[in-house]
């Protein structure tokens, strides 16, 4: 029996938080959460796993380009990352279990979880577990079908989204193995993975792929990240919601 997801697309999703950093609001902090929280916002953020088996909300596997230091984040401890400073602000990095005290359920949350695609389950699994014990309307998603798998397994009552685009050359996408990249735009990557959700690009929207997931298969469809007016018109036509950033819809 499918489980219903209304929740999922009923309203706008912010894109990393509702973040500007003219107004010290930095992407994937607390602050952002907060703001998109107070204009009733859906809320995406992104978990990368620490050297001691945290799941932590940061976008990048590396400090530098919003933090001071450098180093990939799978090299220092929650507790060392929870040190480090972004520039421009006051915020420290957030865990998962954090960020979820944080919101407490007034809002929803999409969790992006990153990957090297190279077969760690770590930090699928301590997302499935601290995820579990949530109340409040969330929804891990992810590239990497292998931690949808992990997911299902560890808490099939979860409900999971397949991200997705058509492939050019990216430092992240160039992680995958061939198949992936190039089969990701036609949801190749879903067959094993059994999503709940389609999250795809939207400026490869049209495309027959999530159309038929949405429409053949009733699968809800998201559409990142849209910035621009004419972006929200594609996404107004062809998906169900909008995960957008840069304005307020």
């Amino acid at each position: 029996m499918r489980i219903p997801l209304d929740w999922l697309t009923a309203r706008p999703v912010a894109h990393r938080g509702l973040h500007d950093p003219s107004r010290g609001l930095i992407e994937n902090t607390a602050g952002a959460v907060r703001a998109a929280i107070a204009a009733n916002y859906g809320i995406e953020v992104d978990v990368q796993i620490s050297r001691d088996g945290e799941a932590m909300v940061h976008h990048d596997d590396v400090l530098g380009r919003l933090t001071e230091g450098e180093g990939r984040l799978d090299q220092f401890s929650a507790a060392e990352l929870k040190r480090v400073a972004f520039r421009g602000s006051d915020e420290r990095m957030m865990t998962l279990g954090e960020l979820c005290d944080l919101v407490a359920g007034r809002v929803t949350m999409l969790v992006e979880l990153k990957s090297r695609f190279d077969g760690d389950g770590q930090l699928p699994q301590r997302v499935a577990t601290v995820l579990g014990g949530y109340s409040g309307p969330v929804a891990p998603m992810t590239f990497d079908p292998q931690q949808l798998t992990w997911l299902r397994q560890k808490s099939p009552r979860l409900p999971r989204g397949i991200v997705a685009a058509k492939y050019r050359p990216h430092p992240y996408w160039d992680l995958m193995p061939a198949w992936m990249r190039h089969g990701m735009g036609y949801l190749l990557t879903a067959l094993t993975a059994r999503p709940q959700f389609v999250a795809y690009a939207v400026a490869d929207l049209p495309a027959l792929a999530p159309l038929a997931a949405r429409h053949m298969f009733g699968l809800p469809l998201l559409t990142w990240a849209v910035r621009t007016a004419a972006e929200r018109q594609v996404a107004e036509r062809w998906a169900d919601q909008m995960i957008f950033e840069g304005f307020l819809p």
